[in-house]
């Protein structure tokens, strides 16, 4: 296969090497070239969003405003995501915040921390943090160079998100996504991919989405959560197109 773009990124040694080879294999990547030539640099051709009868078709989602006011400052918003004011500042566990660059070109949201997550202080840890940070090193990314946050400050109950709240949890994220103003939005899994497309994941993965902000637009790619992969590993080939997609969309 063609040559992966390159990113501003630190050096990687050669256990995480290893392990990025490990994805690559997982995902069906066996060889280094293919039978027919291919230009991995050109555009993908965008697809003609799926428009019901009677609907009149539109360029890119629009995201809606806030049912009330929130923080117009990513540091401002982030503060008030850990306080009383959140709506999920009365449910169990430990609130966390958003990690990385507030000028990262790509933005990933997840549904909510997982049940370590509170203990090591960051969303994604434990097996599918190092998954994550796998296929981030397949795109030629780190943590320190993406802006990682999810849906949910807070597990909710059987980590599902209560249906009463969710819709104002969506335009919170919205909010968030407008703040950062990222180039590319992976979503990873049916929660995110609901709060941000309105849509299931089945239905939003296999090509980009765009979405409207109030600071411009941001091109967006849903794929499986790396708990998913962990227990389908057979799905990673299909995670390593979207991956792929992404990568072409930071290109665009």
């Amino acid at each position: 296969m063609g040559a992966l773009p390159t990113f501003d990124t630190a050096p990687f040694d050669g256990a995480l090497a290893a392990s990025v080879l490990d994805w690559w294999h997982d995902a069906g990547v066996d060889l280094l070239v293919e039978d027919d030539p291919r230009d991995w640099t050109a555009p993908e051709p965008v697809r003609a969003p799926l428009v019901m009868p009677g609907q009149a078709p539109a360029a890119a989602l629009p995201v809606a405003a806030p049912a009330t006011s929130l923080p117009d400052t990513l540091e401002a918003f982030l503060a008030w995501r850990l306080s009383d004011a959140a709506p999920e500042a009365t449910w169990d566990g430990i609130s966390l915040t958003a990690t990385g660059p507030a000028n990262a070109a790509l933005m990933v949201l997840v549904d909510c921390p997982d049940r370590d997550d509170g203990d090591a202080g960051q969303i994604l840890s434990g097996a599918p943090g190092r998954l994550f940070d796998r296929m981030l090193a397949a795109m030629g990314l780190s943590r320190e160079t993406v802006h990682v946050t999810s849906v949910c400050a807070r597990r909710p109950i059987a980590g599902r998100t209560p249906a009463g709240v969710e819709t104002r949890l969506a335009e919170i994220a919205l909010h968030h996504v407008g703040l950062v103003a990222p180039r590319g939005l992976l979503l990873l899994g049916n929660a995110a991919s609901r709060a941000v497309l309105g849509t299931e994941l089945t239905d939003a993965r296999g090509h980009s989405h765009v979405i409207d902000h109030k600071s411009g637009k941001t091109n967006v790619v849903a794929t499986f959560h790396p708990r998913f992969l962990i227990e389908k590993p057979m799905a990673k080939a299909e995670s390593w197109k979207d991956l792929q997609r992404v990568m072409g969309d930071l290109r665009a």
